[in-house]
């Protein structure tokens, strides 16, 4: 039988959980998705916009586990274009932001597929609404540098601690609960006061988020009391509280805030 003409990829963007936070071209192209290669973390209000007839095929990662390996996901997405098929690789916060969008991009490079790529609300950028806080903020923080505390397989989170370390920016880091302590640690240690204020966002953007407050100095002893869910870490000086120690609600979800003491559970 002759074989099908070649489908097309489109890496989409789920955004930090909420279903409303979607653009409207992610929308649409669950809608016209044949198949949806989505991540663990995608909620179940995102993959009922995809069409009702599509496959739907988790290959996603929970907590640094991978259901399957970054090469077999490759292959699976250009297996599906070559059967001719619309896929839909929908990955959570934004596809080119820690994501390996350049991977599966040079995969299909490589099969002669086309990849169109639509953006999402990564998670910093989310969490920061949700929080009412600004992330740069005029005489406070001039810049904004993202972090993953998480590398390739098997690689150790050594990062450079003295280029991370400014007084004048505001640091955001994926990923960041279980390497919290060292955070802190190699913080502190390139020269950051330990009062500098700590928010951790656990479920950001989701019903169950929980906010948790703590500074450098007490993380790089106790860590960050979040739960099991991904946890976002921003470090600076613009995660002040506002007013009189409070922080704001920012895209209608349900918010919790602890001020952490001692014996904080990095999870």
């Amino acid at each position: 039988m002759p074989r099908p003409a070649t489908g097309s990829v489109t890496l989409v963007g789920a955004g930090p959980g909420d279903p409303d936070l979607l653009t409207v071209a992610a929308v649409k192209a669950l809608a016209a998705a044949d198949v949806v290669l989505y991540d663990h973390l995608v909620s179940d209000g995102i993959l009922d916009l995809a069409h009702p007839k599509a496959e739907r095929i988790c290959v996603g990662k929970r907590s640094g586990r991978h259901s399957l390996p970054q090469d077999e996901i490759n292959a699976l997405i250009g297996a599906q274009a070559l059967m001719g098929r619309r896929v839909v690789r929908l990955k959570g916060g934004d596809p080119m932001i820690f994501g390996r969008a350049g991977e599966e991009i040079d995969h299909l490079d490589g099969l002669g597929i086309p990849v169109r790529v639509v953006p999402g609300i990564t998670a910093a950028l989310g969490c920061a609404a949700s929080t009412g806080l600004s992330l740069t903020r005029r005489g406070v923080a001039r810049a904004v540098t993202f972090v993953t505390a998480h590398g390739r397989d098997g690689e150790r989170f050594e990062p450079d601690w003295a280029r991370l370390a400014d007084p004048n920016g505001t640091l955001a880091i994926y990923m960041g609960r279980e390497q919290a302590r060292a955070v802190g640690q190699g913080l502190t240690g390139a020269g950051l006061p330990p009062d500098t204020p700590v928010l951790a966002v656990e479920n950001g953007c989701r019903p169950d988020e929980r906010q948790h407050r703590t500074t450098l100095g007490a993380m790089a002893a106790d860590g960050v009391a979040a739960g099991r869910g991904p946890t976002l870490l921003l470090v600076g000086e613009a995660l002040r509280p506002r007013g009189a120690g409070t922080v704001g609600v920012g895209v209608g979800a349900a918010h919790a805030v602890d001020t952490l003491g001692a014996g904080g559970d990095v999870g």
